[in-house]
């Protein structure tokens, strides 16, 4: 089954907004966006996404613009476990099966949807390739993703917590952030 949506996102978290263009084939996610916040330094983000089966991270290309430069990055995971920034090894990252576009609410999907955690019970410690922006570094984050409860309409509470961060995430049925407190809120699609 497929479905094709079109994302908007209040990210209350720098001061701006994101729109994505995803589509969802079974559990192949692809999708581009754009992204413009003012914190921490006004900058705009491009970014494509793409995922093999499971929703596990293949690729996310990303290009960030601030006033003083502009920035790209091409992070890929080679299948088994490898990753890749602008051709570059990050063993580091050994293992890892997502990535994490920083104040993005999109990337929160993958690991949610593999482990079905918006509809069933269950906890999934994680390490991520976690991206920050708008300088794009690529640094190693442990993330543990637990499922509280399902929502009307056949979503689901998820706690996010990473290093001393906290914040459970709304989810719709089709495994897409609806309200991230403290990073961004849906207000379209």
């Amino acid at each position: 089954m497929s479905t094709s949506r079109v994302l908007t996102w209040d990210v209350s978290a720098g001061r701006g907004y994101e729109t994505a263009w995803a589509e969802l084939d079974g559990d192949v996610l692809r999708a581009r966006g754009r992204a413009v916040a003012t914190l921490p330094e006004p900058y705009w983000i491009s970014y494509e996404l793409e995922t093999s089966a499971d929703c596990v991270t293949r690729r996310l290309r990303v290009t960030a613009e601030t006033a003083a430069r502009s920035r790209s990055l091409d992070l890929r995971h080679d299948g088994r476990g490898g990753w890749t920034a602008d051709g570059e090894r990050l063993p580091a990252f050994d293992g890892a099966l997502d990535c994490d576009l920083g104040r993005s609410p999109l990337t929160n999907t993958m690991p949610v949807l593999r482990h079905r955690l918006h509809r069933v019970a269950g906890e999934r410690r994680l390490l991520m390739a976690w991206v920050s922006v708008p300088d794009l570094t690529v640094r190693p984050s442990r993330q543990t993703y637990t499922h509280l409860a399902r929502t009307p309409g056949g979503g689901g509470r998820v706690r996010f917590a990473s290093a001393t961060f906290r914040s459970d995430l709304d989810f719709d049925a089709d495994g897409f952030v609806v309200d991230y407190p403290g990073l961004a809120t849906r207000v379209a699609g």
